[in-house]
């Protein structure tokens, strides 16, 4: 009863973890046959590893930045017209 007591606590603690759920995922790396995808997942992963953000985070981020200027932009060049 203990043993089944303490298994479930730690399932429920590390569940919320993106550590665990991108240590997870790396064990599924394993598991595809494609090339390009286990480079994608090993760049993806280090890229996580060392800015705490993924490839398509990154990407979303800088899409989102180039947005807003552009928008800041036809704004500014609408109110001067």
């Amino acid at each position: 009863m203990k043993k089944i007591l303490l298994i479930s606590l730690f399932t429920i603690i590390t569940t919320g973890c993106s550590e665990f759920a991108l240590l997870a995922s790396a064990g599924g790396m394993a598991a595809s046959q494609n090339t390009y995808a286990k480079i994608y997942n090993g760049v993806d992963f280090m890229t996580f590893v060392t800015t705490e953000k993924s490839i398509k985070k990154h990407i979303y981020d800088k899409g989102r930045e180039h947005v807003q200027t552009f928008t800041r932009f036809v704004n500014d060049k609408t109110i001067r017209d």
